[in-house]
């Protein structure tokens, strides 16, 4: 496919409004937005918005589920040149504190079903939201979305936007236990889009469907500016539970590209369906012409049971935030090496080094590291976190790679201290930070274990303090007034000691 040439994300949609007009940009339950109805309430919201005070660099907060509102709040951000930042919606209050502070953000776009969290963060104090927007309630401290839109002239002029310009920060687990602010261009988002689009060819006519959550990097690129930028559709699932739903969806909406986690696959690869039912089930998804996994690693015999049943393409990829996020993919025309994540794609330069930096011969195991316009600008706020995680160009991935004769990556570990939990990564410290506050909680260290349906989950190792009690259920009640679910330990394991190293560290190796 030729290279498109947008100068930013926001002309995209703004070129391809006129472009595609009557074709439908977002599908939801029973709404069908048009690109031409979309457009018309980015406009209005950016205008909306503009009136408000938000300017060029901004930020402002999404932190909501998947929805069309997410991605009109999305560009009518970036109309104005300022910086999106979506959040991931099932932060705690103290996570979600820690994001809204730390980016600054003068107004956040939300739900009801949000807004004591954010009334409680804005009562700490030391927080710069100065407006929020709810898309469902109408209350008397806050203002509504449709009346924004309804009430408010279009955009007359948007701002100019540079493609180096951030875009957005999007916000991942840090080492340290605190989240980092991933800096991400118009350049480096769009660099990617071209890269995909040549890998998987998309149309016009395609139908994407998009259940992974939107705040994150995978289905920011993959499920929404990949069919904007050529035209196509996106059928906009809220949760997958129950799963039936995304299956009625496929079937209803004829979903033609459908993107997921390794965990989702595993799930449909031991859905039992009665042999004779099974040439029905093929011609009601018959629809589906690839299938593309992402964000966690996708074992080779639930790629190969998957394809076998269902007899459509599954690719397999890798990426990570910082590269905006697709490193690598699988061919559709060519050779896919089974427990291979594939070829880097066309732009993306990839090396393996040993600990000194030194690039090593093929087959030999290193860190991976990454180079090319999809490389972020930075983090946000951490001049010495980008020091380290970007040198002399390249991206130090912290994964433990190989590349074989013919270029092929084989992810092998990781060497960050990182658990994968359905495509989410949590870091363990996230957890031990929470824990080790805990009046009775002496010492803790978190690894991550393997789990057939997640992927990895975090298990927790505690040492209690002298003469007092703990359950297990006491931990986790206490985890969930603090963190996320999804970081929360699956095991919780009280022990005597921990094992440590003749420097007094924990040996998590040893815990392992």
């Amino acid at each position: 496919m030729k290279e498109l040439n947008f100068r930013n994300l926001a002309e995209l949609l703004e070129v391809n409004s006129h472009n595609f007009k009557d074709n439908y940009a977002l599908l939801f339950y029973n709404r069908k937005i048009t690109y031409k109805e979309f457009h018309w309430m980015v406009l209005r919201l950016s205008q909306g918005l503009k009136n408000l005070g938000i300017t060029k660099n901004d930020r402002v907060a999404i932190f909501l589920g998947n929805c069309p509102e997410f991605v009109i709040s999305y560009f009518a951000i970036l109309y104005l040149g300022a910086i999106a930042v979506p959040i991931n919606n099932m932060l705690k209050q103290e996570e979600l504190s820690f994001i809204l502070k730390h980016s600054e953000a003068k107004l956040i776009i939300s739900s009801i079903k949000y807004i004591d969290i954010i009334d409680r963060i804005i009562a700490e104090g030391d927080c710069f939201l100065k407006y929020t927007i709810l898309i469902d309630a109408i209350l008397p401290t806050v203002l509504n979305f449709y009346e924004i839109i309804e009430h408010t002239l279009p955009l007359d002029k948007r701002e100019e936007i540079l493609p180096e310009d951030v875009a957005s920060i999007l916000y991942t687990s840090g080492t340290t236990g605190d989240p980092k602010g991933v800096l991400l261009t118009h350049k480096n988002f769009l660099s990617n889009v071209n890269s995909c689009i040549k890998a998987i060819y998309p149309n016009q006519k395609d139908n994407f469907i998009c259940i992974l959550p939107m705040f994150h990097s995978f289905a920011l690129t993959v499920c929404i500016f990949i069919p904007l930028a050529v035209g196509a559709t996106i059928t906009v699932v809220d949760h997958i539970r129950p799963f039936r739903k995304v299956i009625r969806n496929v079937i209803k909406k004829k979903v033609t590209i459908f993107v997921a986690i390794p965990s989702i696959y595993n799930v449909l690869t031991h859905i039992y369906i009665p042999e004779a039912f099974m040439a029905r089930v093929l011609k009601l998804i018959g629809s589906v012409r690839i299938c593309i996994s992402g964000a966690a690693a996708l074992p080779v015999e639930v790629l190969e049971a998957f394809e076998k049943k269902f007899n459509v393409p599954l690719l397999e990829g890798y990426g990570l935030t910082e590269a905006s996020p697709v490193v690598s993919l699988n061919p559709l025309k060519g050779i896919r090496k089974s427990a291979s994540v594939g070829l880097p794609l066309e732009g993306i330069e990839v090396k393996v080094v040993d600990d000194e930096g030194k690039e090593l011969p093929r087959e030999n195991i290193g860190e991976l590291l990454i180079k090319g316009p999809n490389v972020m600008k930075g983090y946000f706020k951490d001049e010495s976190a980008t020091k380290e995680t970007i040198k002399d160009g390249w991206l130090y991935s912290g994964d433990l790679a190989k590349l074989d004769k013919d270029g092929y990556i084989y992810i092998v570990d990781r060497k960050k201290d990182m658990i994968n939990v359905r495509g989410l990564n949590v870091y363990p410290q996230e957890i031990e930070k929470v824990l080790i506050r805990h009046p009775k909680i002496k010492e803790c260290a978190v690894i991550g274990v393997k789990d057939k349906f997640k992927g990895e989950v975090p298990k927790a190792f505690l040492v209690l303090k002298e003469n007092v009690s703990l359950t297990e259920r006491e931990v986790i009640e206490y985890l969930r007034q603090h963190i996320a679910q999804f970081k929360i330990p699956k095991y919780i394991e009280i022990v005597n000691d921990l094992p440590k190293t003749s420097t007094g560290k924990i040996a998590k190796k040893l815990l392992k």
